[in-house]
């Protein structure tokens, strides 16, 4: 059990490179919502009594 591949990304931007940031921002939020939520790490709610 470890994290899904499609939900973990790496890249390396230069605090110069403003366009690349929100090119890749957007493509790693594009993914991740089409993967849909994910139910691996979701707590249970907790019972108040």
């Amino acid at each position: 059990m470890g994290i899904d591949p499609g939900r973990l990304h790496f890249s390396w931007i230069s605090s110069a490179e403003a366009t690349k940031f929100v090119d890749v921002a957007t493509k790693v939020i594009e993914e991740v919502k089409a993967l849909g939520p994910a139910d691996r790490f979701v707590k249970e709610k907790a019972q108040v009594a």
